[in-house]
């Protein structure tokens, strides 16, 4: 059988051009920073099992060629959040760490959520990694309540 989906029509109308714009410009904001943002999570959590975060291991674990993790660590140096000794490979200045927790943060709190309104937990896994880069500060707040109310249901 063939589930059938629905399709919502287009707006009437069209959002007011700076609207629109902003929203496209924050979805282009939140992709830029997604990738480093990534990178941050996952050399903190390579350091706290291992106390190692090579580029060779990080290409992997992301999924990326090691001349993609390579020019991403360079660019997390020069945003200042990683440095790198040879043949140490790489760590996390505090801004980094700083980055690498409120990301932590970020993904446990949507994952709790959609939890919470019953999506099963390696599905919001998933969904949280892509989420958790593009909700704002508002919405995270607004979940946070919503899951305190939550909890305190009978």
């Amino acid at each position: 059988m063939v589930k059938k989906v629905t399709v919502p029509p287009p707006p009437a109308e069209l959002p007011v051009v700076a609207v629109q714009a902003r929203r496209f410009e924050k979805a282009r904001s939140a992709q830029a920073t997604a990738v480093l943002e990534d990178y941050v999570e996952l050399i903190d959590d390579l350091l706290a099992s291992g106390g190692e975060a090579r580029p060779t291991d990080i290409a992997h674990r992301l999924g990326v060629s090691h001349a993609t993790a390579i020019k991403t660590i360079a660019r997390l140096k020069r945003e200042g959040l990683a440095t790198s000794k040879l043949y140490r490979g790489v760590f996390l200045t505090p801004e980094g760490h700083g980055l690498a927790e409120r990301v932590r943060s970020r993904h446990r709190l949507v994952v709790d959520v959609l939890r919470a309104v019953g999506v099963p937990e390696q599905c919001a896994e998933l969904d949280a990694e892509g989420m958790e880069h593009h909700v704002s500060d508002v919405a995270l707040a607004a979940f946070a309540r919503f899951l305190k109310r939550h909890d305190s249901l009978p």
